[in-house]
């Protein structure tokens, strides 16, 4: 029988100035020695091996199926198999550095991880059980997994390498690859919580079109990832199973709404997930985790199944490593639903096709005014260097000033919220956070008249915000104002926000990519935002590209 486990609350172990610890390699929490994955001595072997594997180092796209290449001299196909296994539970000081061509497996990009199941230089078996064993070894300081698919994960993996074997190639280049899902994402037998004592038990009937879609294109899905209540938040604090820890720091937040689906990746428990985003809720927690996050455009990717926050606003985007594998995962999630109404027939580009594209012709947009306002100095510093190196790339690089949206009181769009909540609420409003709570409670104030003119509104500014396309193709500018700040400032709000870099683009309609562009002196990730034209993913995406192809934040792993 499959099961869904549901997964404890993060053990409180005590680290180095008193913060939560991971537990040591080889390690128990009880400090038993591990054999189930060989112990830190063999994972440290398998670990330097990998370290000692000669690369060319370049990507390149796969003659047979069009994933990038990972380029090897062949000898990590003879790396045994338990202490392939091992390294999935190294988490000693020191040794998750920046990446490169021979990081272990973990930390291998979803194109290099397609590649290798090309080449059957590792299985997908083998890949879903070094993340499986990640998970087990290092989320307990994590908090990012709600649910684990362990049986059911195994089950896919085993069928994608019985399918693999029986074709000359895959279907797509996701074929195998094991990945997580935000736990707002509908999938059929599996709990879907929303991280909500509301919806505990609550197991959808079907899948929603997004876990639909990325069946068809053969993923192996480890399991459910936590989030802010229903996607409320923006800081990873409100879930009803607890904060999920920064993998960089783990006193420090990840942002949110998507934070479980930015740890695990970060920390390697998986190889690309899946955020929604409504206000930034996967650009903030990609900023603050060091991942790639892409808000798509509205319209661009269905909704349906997928618990709502703002129908006006709602998006749902892939949180990757790099942008060549969000447009991997893009080109499996986008495309017209005809059950949902808000998505658009538009052809889907071909995205893999579009990081390619030259630059030499597009003008940079940057929009000081407002979104450069009050910026940590770090932030300030990383961004502006961003610049410079993307500057020589581009036809022309030019300030512009962007709409600003005018808020109606008691007409703000979050009352869509509370109209999907509100038979929730009025029934167990005692079930939900305090902060959840606090704000139904005051949308219950937002009048029909008034939203009405919201709505007017939102429609004005997407009007206006296509005349700035007009005049460049793309923006730059800072995803966040400053650094994840600790869970405990956030938690007891002592932490005074800075205004949002965000939720304009939500408000807009357009996509909108962070990507890592530095780091601060206290070692915490800081991101760029890349934000285009309605439906311009494919120029999003190139731009992302880039950059990640003259900069290295991007390869950076945390150190536990």
């Amino acid at each position: 029988m499959l099961v869904a486990i549901p997964f404890a609350k993060p053990a409180k172990l005590q680290g180095d100035q008193g913060r939560p610890a991971l537990a040591l390699p080889g390690k128990v929490a009880g400090g038993e020695r591990d054999t189930r994955v060989g112990g830190s001595e063999t994972a440290l072997r398998a670990f330097q091996h990998f370290r000692r594997i000669r690369t060319t180092g370049r990507v390149g796209k796969h003659k047979e199926d069009g994933a990038a290449e990972f380029y090897t001299t062949g000898m990590d196909a003879r790396i045994s198999r338990r202490a392939l296994l091992a390294v999935g539970g190294v988490a000693a000081p020191g040794m998750l550095a920046a990446a490169n061509a021979s990081d272990p497996p973990e930390f291998w990009t979803l194109a290099q991880a397609s590649a290798a199941l090309s080449r059957r230089a590792i299985s997908s078996e083998e890949l879903t059980k070094l993340c499986l064993a990640r998970i087990r070894r290092l989320d307990s300081g994590l908090n990012s997994f709600i649910t684990i698919t362990e049986e059911i994960a195994l089950a896919q993996a085993r069928a994608c390498d019985e399918k693999r074997a029986r074709r000359s190639k895959a279907t797509t280049a996701l074929f195998g690859i094991p990945i997580a899902l935000k736990d707002n994402i509908d999938t059929a037998g599996i709990r879907t919580t929303a991280a909500s004592r509301v919806f505990l038990e609550r197991v959808p009937t079907e899948d929603s079109e997004v876990a639909a879609r990325l069946k068809t294109a053969g993923v192996v899905c480890l399991g459910k990832l936590n989030l802010d209540e229903m996607a409320f938040e923006g800081t990873g604090t409100t879930s009803c199973f607890g904060p999920v820890h920064n993998p960089w720091n783990l006193e420090h937040i990840t942002g949110g709404s998507s934070a479980g689906s930015a740890a695990a990746l970060a920390a390697g428990l998986c190889y690309a997930s899946v955020g929604s985003d409504d206000g930034g809720s996967v650009r903030i927690p990609a900023a603050f985790c060091g991942i790639t996050g892409f808000k798509t455009s509205y319209g661009r990717v269905s909704t349906r199944g997928v618990v709502p926050s703002a129908y006006s606003l709602d998006t749902v985007g892939p949180m990757t490593r790099t942008a060549e594998d969000a447009a991997l995962v893009l080109q499996a999630l986008a495309g017209f639903d005809p059950a949902d109404t808000i998505t658009s027939t538009a052809p889907v580009p071909d995205y893999a096709a579009a990081l390619h594209a030259p630059l030499s012709k597009l003008r940079i947009g940057i929009p000081r005014d407002y979104f450069f306002d009050g910026l940590h100095p770090e932030v300030a510093a990383a961004v502006e260097e961003a610049i410079r190196l993307l500057r020589p790339r581009f036809r022309e690089v030019r300030e512009v000033t962007l709409p600003r949206f005018q808020f109606v009181r008691n007409g703000s769009y979050d009352v869509e919220l509370l109209h999907y909540q509100a038979p929730f609420f009025q029934k167990s409003p005692e079930l939900y956070h305090p902060w959840s709570r606090r704000q139904l409670t005051d949308l219950q104030n937002v009048t029909a008249v008034n939203y009405v003119e919201t709505l007017k509104r939102l429609r004005d500014c997407r009007r206006e915000i296509g005349r700035i396309f007009e005049q460049v193709d793309v923006l730059i500018l800072p995803t966040k104002r400053d650094t994840a700040p600790t869970i405990q400032a956030t938690i007891d709000e002592s932490y005074k926000r800075p205004g949002s870099n965000t939720s304009a683009f939500n408000r807009f309609g357009t996509p909108a990519i962070s990507i890592p562009c530095g780091f601060s002196r206290n070692s915490l990730p800081i991101g760029l935002q890349i934000v285009g034209p309605h439906f311009g993913e494919p120029q999003v995406l190139s731009v992302a590209r880039a950059y990640q192809q003259v900069s290295d934040w991007h390869t950076r792993h945390p150190k536990f």
